[in-house]
C-alpha cells in the first residue's frame, strides 16, 4: 500500500522482455519498487532515466502503470527467531509460521575486510570421508561440489547439513522443484535438527530471475550468526548453476552482449562477491561456503565451473562409481587446498600419512584396472589393489558412510592391513608400529 504523499509514476518509457524505464528523481541503485503491484528492483541509473528489472516480467503491463518507489534496498530482519524456518527469495516465511521479529539489514554488502580477517584453522566435520578425511573442511573456506545433473546432490547437502559440527546450517536452494523442497523439509523435521537449519529456497514454480536474491539472502543470516553471534556458520548453496541461469536470463532481456556459454560478462564478479563472504573471524565466528555447482554433461569447462575453480579454494567431485554401485566423492579430482592447516593438526597425527598412503594406493588400483582393460596379466599387487580400491570406495568413500574422524582413520589402517604388507605402504614406521591393525 502506498504511503500518505508516496510519489507514483505513471509514464513508463520503454519496456523490455524483463525490464522497464521511467523518469524519476531521488532514486537509488537496488532500490525496491512496485510496477502495476509486481516487485521490480532498480538495476540501472542514467541522469533521471531509471531502470526497473520485474521480477515476474513485464507481459501485460502498459506504459501507464503504476511506479512506486519504496526508499529501500532488499533487507532481511535478522534475530534468533531466524532458526528452525524455511523463507522465501524476499525473506518472507513459507512455513505457516508468524514472520520474525528482528533488526532490518540490508542484502549484498560488501564483504568483509581482509584485515579484519584471521587464517582459517578450525576444522569443520561432515561425517563424509571423502571430505573429512581427503579434503578436509576448514571454517571460512570456500569450496563447491561438481556434480552431474542426475547425482544425488541435494541428498549430500541435506547429509552434511544434519551432520556437520557447526553452531548454524543455512541453506539457499535455487531453482529447486517441489520435490527437493518438501525433502530437506521432510529430513530435517524428522532429524529434530529443525533449531539450528535456516532455509532459504526458490523453487521452479517462482520466477527465475528470484534465485538472484537467495544467496544474499543466506549470507546476511549468516553474518548475523556468525559476526553478531560469534557462531560457526556453514552456507549450504544449491544450485549455483541455476544462480547463473538467473544472471544469464537477466543479462539477455536486458540486451546485454553475452559472453562465454552465454553468460554475463559480469558472471566473475557475480560469484566471487558470494564466494568472498568466507570468512574467519577473529572474535570466533565464521562462515564456510559449500555450494554446488552443476555441470552440463560434466563439462568442466563451461563458464560457470571455470570461473568459480578460480574463486574458491578447491573442489570436490561427486562421481559413480560403477564398481560399487555407490556415489563417491571422487579422491583425484577433488582437492582442498585448506586442508593442510587442521590435518595432523587438529586432527590426529597419523592423518596426513594416511591419506596420502591410501589415494596413491587407490592410484595404483587405477593403473591395474586399465592394465586388465588391455589385456596385460596382472601381478599379485596388482590384485591386492583391485580388492582394496573396491573395499575404500564401499566402506569409505561412498557418500552414505557416517563416520568420524577418528573411526575414518582406523577404518583405513584395517583396510591397509587386510590388503598389503607394512614395506608396501610407505609410512612413518612409527606411525605403523603404532596404529597398524
Amino acid at each position: 500500500m502506498a504511503k500518505a504523499f508516496q510519489k507514483i509514476y505513471t509514464k513508463i518509457t520503454q519496456i523490455t522482455k524483463a525490464t522497464c524505464s521511467v523518469k524519476a528523481t531521488n532514486v537509488g541503485y537496488d532500490e525496491l519498487a512496485t510496477v502495476e503491484g509486481r516487485l521490480a528492483q532498480v538495476v540501472k541509473i542514467m541522469g533521471d532515466e531509471v531502470t526497473l528489472q520485474i521480477f515476474e516480467g513485464t507481459e501485460g503491463i502498459p506504459t501507464n502503470a503504476e511506479v512506486m518507489f519504496m526508499g529501500k534496498s532488499p533487507s532481511l530482519k535478522v534475530s534468533d527467531q531466524l532458526a528452525g524456518r524455511f523463507f522465501n527469495a524476499f525473506g518472507e516465511p513459507i512455513d505457516g509460521g508468524p514472520v520474525p521479529e528482528g533488526e532490518e539489514r540490508p542484502i549484498g554488502g560488501p564483504s568483509v575486510n581482509p584485515v579484519r580477517r584471521e587464517q582459517p584453522s578450525e576444522l569443520i566435520a561432515t561425517g563424509i570421508a571423502g571430505i573429512d578425511l581427503n579434503n578436509t573442511l576448514v571454517s571460512g573456506q570456500k569450496i563447491p561440489f561438481f556434480a552431474d545433473p542426475d547425482q544425488p546432490f541435494n541428498q549430500v547437502m541435506a547429509t552434511v547439513a544434519l551432520r556437520a559440527q557447526t553452531d548454524k546450517i543455512i541453506l539457499g536452494g535455487m531453482g529447486m522443484t517441489n520435490d527437493d523442497y518438501l525433502y530437506f523439509k521432510n529430513v530435517f523435521s524428522n532429524a529434530g535438527a529443525l533449531d539450528r537449519i535456516i532455509s532459504f529456497m526458490n523453487t521452479t514454480e517462482d520466477p527465475a530471475v528470484e534465485r538472484l536474491l537467495v544467496p544474499d539472502m543466506a549470507l546476511t543470516a549468516a553474518e548475523y550468526f556468525a559476526v553478531d553471534k560469534n557462531e560457526k556458520v556453514l552456507v549450504l548453496l544449491t544450485d549455483m548453476s541455476s544462480y547463473a541461469d538467473a544472471l544469464s536470463i537477466v543479462s539477455n532481456r536486458m540486451d546485454q552482449i553475452p559472453s562465454k556459454d552465454s553468460m554475463p560478462g559480469s558472471l566473475y564478479s557475480d560469484l566471487a562477491k558470494i564466494y568472498e563472504k568466507a570468512a574467519q573471524f577473529p572474535s570466533g565466528g565464521s562462515i564456510t561456503i559449500l555450494a554446488v555447482t552443476t555441470l552440463s554433461g560434466g563439462d568442466i569447462t563451461h563458464a560457470v565451473p571455470d570461473n568459480t575453480g578460480y574463486i574458491t579454494e578447491g573442489q570436490l567431485f561427486l562421481r559413480l562409481d560403477s564398481d560399487v554401485g555407490k556415489v563417491i566423492v571422487d579422491p583425484f579430482r577433488s582437492l582442498s587446498r585448506l586442508k593442510q592447516l587442521v590435518q595432523g593438526k587438529k586432527t590426529r597425527e597419523d592423518h596426513p600419512q594416511v591419506m596420502n598412503a591410501a589415494v596413491r594406493l587407490y592410484a595404483d588400483a587405477a593403473n591395474a584396472k586399465t592394465k586388465l582393460e588391455n589385456g596385460f596379466d596382472l601381478t599379485d599387487y596388482d590384485k591386492r589393489t583391485l580388492s582394496f580400491a573396491k573395499d575404500y570406495s564401499r566402506e569409505l568413500m561412498a557418500i552414505d558412510v557416517n563416520l568420524d574422524t577418528v573411526e575414518m582413520l582406523d577404518k583405513t589402517w584395517e583396510l591397509l592391513s587386510d590388503h598389503f604388507k607394512p614395506a608396501e605402504v610407505n609410512m612413518k614406521q612409527e606411525l605403523v608400529e603404532k596404529y597398524w591393525k
